[in-house]
């Protein structure tokens, strides 16, 4: 098979379906930065600009996964990129782990900054802010919840505005305190506790970044089942030299030797093999190579 052969999965690919998704988030969030991003300037709110910062990333991030979506879906013209660009996503979904550590980071040296000096800060414009911009990210999260589990790009930003909620509360308890007791320090601590939390989820998308990029057996793949599942084939004698990696949201690819016994028709076996990779583990893409003859050692890769 050449080069020039390819496989379109172009229509069903999981980013791609929810494209419009994240068309809606992005508007959405875009808006209500510029809104942030004036009160948290005009009133001197580290917690409003710590969030306005997070939302930025979220309009960063959401833009990414849109030209991301675009890219992995469309075909592939140069006759180089044998599997497609499906990994634009995965690389927009490593930019949302960036930002987000970078709005961190600049959060808590801004706190740092503080320390010491006077915080006069107005509860009114935090509660108020604070509540549209919740109001704002709910509205997000459902929407983009479909797409979440099925696309790592989407997850991605779904993740950043599930973040930038849990920074929505935070401004709306930081308006709370400060109304109550009068200290402008609260909007300080409220605005290092998101600093924080946003942290804490970029490492963990990082991390599923970083098992994709690896090549990692999928986490939702049991490589043992799969082996025993293919030696349960009708004339499988063994299987090995078994890779399986993800290349790109709802996309498990595998490759593996198969051993036949005596008399087996390699047509069968493959196709038995294949059916049972795509039906029970949920591989459409698998490169399967059989060797005839049992006795035959298979001339194994020095690296």
């Amino acid at each position: 098979m050449g080069a020039g052969h390819g496989h379109g999965h172009g229509p069903g690919h999981a980013g791609g379906r929810h494209r419009w998704r994240l068309a809606v988030a992005f508007g959405l969030v875009a808006t209500f930065l510029v809104v942030e991003l004036v009160v948290g300037l005009a009133t001197g709110s580290l917690a409003l600009l710590s969030d306005a910062g997070h939302m930025a990333a979220d309009v960063v991030a959401l833009g990414a996964a849109l030209v991301a979506t675009k890219i992995a879906t469309r075909p592939d013209g140069t006759g180089r990129r044998t599997y497609g660009s499906y990994r634009a996503e995965v690389f927009a979904s490593g930019l949302t782990v960036l930002i987000m550590l970078g709005v961190s980071a600049y959060v808590v040296v801004e706190a740092v900054r503080r320390t010491g000096g006077a915080v006069e800060v107005p509860s009114g414009p935090l509660l108020l802010v604070g509540a549209v911009g919740l109001a704002v990210n709910l509205v997000c999260l459902v929407l983009l919840r479909g797409g979440a589990q099925e696309s790592i790009n989407v997850r991605g930003a779904y993740l950043e505005v599930m973040a930038d909620a849990a920074g929505s509360v935070g401004v709306i308890a930081a308006g709370v305190l400060v109304g109550l007791t009068g200290d402008g320090w609260w909007d300080t601590v409220v605005a290092v506790a998101i600093g924080v939390f946003v942290a804490v989820r970029a490492l963990l998308l990082g991390r599923e970044v970083l098992a994709v990029l690896g090549q990692h057996a999928p986490h939702d793949v049991d490589l043992e089942a799969v082996v025993r599942d293919l030696e349960a084939v009708p004339g499988v004698a063994d299987v090995h030299d078994l890779h399986a990696w993800t290349l790109t949201s709802g996309m498990n690819v595998a490759t593996a030797h198969l051993v036949l016994c005596v008399g087996a028709d390699a047509r069968v076996v493959l196709a038995g093999a294949q059916t049972a990779l795509r039906e029970v583990h949920g591989m459409d893409h698998a490169t399967l190579q059989v060797e005839a003859d049992p006795a035959r050692e298979c001339q194994a890769a020095t690296w």
